[in-house]
């Protein structure tokens, strides 16, 4: 897939206010500071189209974004930062599950997961909230060049043991880094696909 435009559209946390054009979603979230700004920007190959900021948790509406006038982009706000208050935390939770739950143009979505950490509860119970709700995802491993090739095999390797304690098969997986540009083609060659697949719902 080439990237021909990618365009802000609107921020909003209430998902009904969301975008009414019929057009396939992906959804991109995971813990903060997991790199999720900068591996949007990789893949659309553009510096700032999300905010990057060395304060995790800066992003806390839905943003939409629309990409080649084709699909939705989605950029949620990250969970599980403990600076943030209470009720802060409290109403993202709110949102973002009303947002999993009621938005039918969603097709995937991307739980993203700092591949030099072990397991976290956190993304596993979010993961486990996606799965009893059947919404489909898959797993973008972040930060890959941090790591070793050896280290980085054993870091997934390690997640997808723990993910077997609980899953029957695995969901897909990408390994990516938002400084060498990994995992791009890869990416936007299984969005292009569900495009594809999901074409006729969306006519």
């Amino acid at each position: 897939m080439k990237i021909r435009s990618a365009d802000f559209v609107m921020s909003n946390s209430n998902v009904t206010n969301a975008p009414k054009e019929r057009m396939p979603e992906y959804a991109f979230i995971g813990r903060s500071n997991v790199g999720k700004s900068s591996l949007i920007n990789m893949l659309m190959e553009r510096k700032d189209l999300a905010k990057i900021s060395g304060k995790p948790g800066k992003t806390q509406l839905i943003n939409h974004f629309k990409i080649n006038e084709e699909w939705f982009l989605v950029d949620l706000p990250g969970y599980g930062y403990a600076k943030v208050s209470k009720k802060k935390r409290t109403i993202f939770q709110f949102f973002i599950e009303n947002y999993f739950k009621e938005r039918e143009q969603l097709v995937c979505t991307f739980v993203l997961i700092d591949s030099r950490h072990d397991p976290q509860k956190i993304d596993l119970e979010f993961m486990k909230f996606l799965g009893e709700n059947q919404i489909p995802f898959c797993i973008a491993f972040t930060k890959a060049d941090k790591l070793g090739s050896s280290k980085l095999n054993k870091q997934i390797t390690s997640y997808k043991k723990k993910l077997l304690n609980t899953w029957e098969t695995l969901p897909k997986s990408f390994i990516t880094s938002s400084s060498t540009g990994l995992g791009r083609e890869e990416f936007l060659d299984f969005i292009d696909g569900v495009n594809e697949d999901v074409a006729k719902d969306f006519k």
